[in-house]
C-alpha cells in the first residue's frame, strides 16, 4: 500500500530535505515553504524517521479539504478514513493546530471540534459509543492555510531533532535538524576540515561527525509509529539493521569545536560521547582570535552570539569585527555564519556571497555564506596531508 507523508523543515532548507528524501528512493509529491510532501510504502514510516536528518517529524497525511466554518471543519474531518489507522482502543487527540490567513483561527476550538468529528466517525465504523483509548497513541496535527485544511498523524512522537545525545546545552543552542541542514547545504564532505569556533554544546561538530560516519540520526531513539497497529513490526527491525550496517566507524574526520567557555566545551565532549563520535572531534577551550590553520580549503560553520539580551548588544560590533578579521586570514576557506544579529554583515566587513533568511525556532536569523576558492585537483589530493 502507498502512503503520503508530510515532512516539515526549517524555512529555507526545503531543497536539502528534498535531496534527502530522494536519496531514500521515495517519491516527491510537492515542495512548499517549510515542508516537503512525499510518497512511500509501509517501509517509509521507519526509514524516513530513521534516516532523515533535516525534518522535524514525519506526518502520515490522512487528507485535506476546504473549511471556512466550524461546520465545514467538522464534516471534513468526519469524512476522513480514520478507521484505516486508529483501532478501537487507540488513544487519539489533536495534539497541535495552527492556522494562517484562514477564517478559522482558534487552535483550541479547532482541536475540540476535530476530536468530536473523529469520535463520531469511529463510533459509526466500530459500532461503539465509548472509547477506552488504552492502546497506542495516534497524535493528530492539523494546519490550515487560506482555509485549506491538511490533516496528518504524527508518526515520530518526540521531535526528530531529539537525537538522544544532547543532554547538556549552551545558552542559545541551534537545533540538531537545522545544524544538519546547514552542513548539508554546504559543499563540506567528510574529507574536508570543519571548524566551529563558537561550538557551544557541540551541535555543529557532532552533526558533522554523524554525517561523516553515516550514523543515522534516529539510530538511538524510538518513534510513535512503532506501536501503530496497522504497521508490521519488522519494518522497524529492518530499518535499525540497515542503519547499523551503514555506519562507517573507520572514517577519518578533521572536525574541531572551540569555545571560550571551558565548562561548555566539557559539555560538548559529553554530548559527543553520548552520540558515539567523541573520538572524531577535537574540542578545546579557545578564543576565536586564536583561530588559525596552515591547511587550505577548510570550512567554518558556526552560530556565534546574537546579542539576544539588551546588555549584550553593545558587544556585538566588536565581536563581528573580530570574526571578520580572524576569518579573513583563512583566505582559501569558506565560512557559513547563522546569526540573528542584523548588522553582522556590516561589521564582518565583507558582503556575503549568499544570504538566506532562516528561522531558528521563533527567531528570525540569516545564514551568511562567504565562499572561498574551489580547490584544484592537486589540492584535493594533498589538502589534509
Amino acid at each position: 500500500m502507498e502512503y503520503e507523508f508530510i515532512a516539515p523543515c526549517h524555512f529555507g532548507m526545503e531543497a536539502v530535505l528534498k535531496r534527502e528524501i530522494l536519496k531514500l528512493g521515495l517519491e516527491i509529491v510537492k515542495v512548499e515553504d517549510g515542508k516537503v510532501t512525499f510518497k512511500g510504502d509501509e517501509t517509509a514510516f521507519a526509514r524516513a524517521n530513521m534516516f532523515l536528518r533535516t525534518t522535524e517529524r514525519i506526518l502520515l497525511k490522512v487528507g485535506s479539504f476546504k473549511a471556512a466554518t466550524f461546520d465545514e471543519l467538522f464534516e471534513g474531518t468526519k469524512a476522513l478514513p480514520w478507521e484505516n489507522y486508529i483501532p478501537r482502543d487507540g488513544k487519539f487527540w489533536v495534539a497541535k493546530a495552527n492556522s494562517v490567513r484562514s477564517a478559522l483561527f482558534s487552535p483550541s476550538d479547532i482541536q475540540s471540534i476535530m476530536k468530536k468529528a473523529m469520535v463520531e466517525r469511529l463510533k459509526l465504523k466500530y459500532r461503539i459509543d465509548w472509547f477506552s483509548e488504552t492502546g497506542a497513541e495516534y497524535p493528530v496535527r492539523v494546519s490550515i492555510l487560506k482555509d485549506e485544511v491538511t490533516v496528518g498523524i504524527d508518526t515520530s512522537g518526540d521531535s526528530l531533532h531529539k537525537r538522544g545525545y544532547r543532554k547538556l546545552t549552551s545558552k542559545a543552542p541551534i537545533t540538531e535538524t537545522l545544524a544538519a541542514a546547514i552542513i548539508m547545504h554546504t559543499p563540506w564532505r567528510a574529507d574536508r576540515i570543519l571548524v566551529d569556533p563558537f561550538c557551544g554544546s557541540g551541535t555543529f561538530p557532532i552533526e558533522a561527525a554523524l554525517i561523516g560516519m553515516n550514523i543515522a540520526p534516529g539510530i538511538n531513539r524510538s518513534f510513535a509509529a512503532e506501536k501503530f497497529s496497522f504497521l508490521d513490526k519488522k519494518i522497524w527491525e529492518d530499518a535499525r539493521t540497515e542503519a547499523n550496517d551503514l555506519v562507517q566507524k573507520d572514517t577519518e574526520l578533521h572536525i574541531m569545536g572551540y569555545d571560550l567557555d571551558a565548562d561548555i566545551v566539557s559539555a560538548a565532549r559529553q554530548n559527543a560521547k553520548l552520540a558515539g563520535v567523541e573520538d572524531k572531534i577535537h574540542f578545546q577551550a579557545k578564543d576565536v582570535r586564536e583561530l588559525s590553520s596552515t591547511k587550505k580549503y577548510g570550512f567554518i560553520i558556526t552560530n556565534p552570539p546574537y546579542g539576544e539580551r539588551m546588555e549584550e548588544k553593545k558587544d556585538m560590533p566588536a565581536l563581528y569585527k573580530l570574526i571578520g578579521k580572524t576569518f579573513s586570514q583563512l583566505d582559501t576557506w569558506s565560512y557559513y555564519i547563522i546569526t540573528g544579529y542584523v548588522e553582522a554583515e556590516n561589521f564582518i566587513g565583507r558582503k556575503a556571497d549568499k544570504n538566506r533568511k532562516i528561522y531558528n525556532g521563533m527567531l528570525k536569523s540569516y545564514l551568511y555564506e562567504f565562499l572561498g576558492p574551489k580547490p584544484t585537483a592537486a589540492d584535493l589530493q594533498t589538502r589534509i596531508k
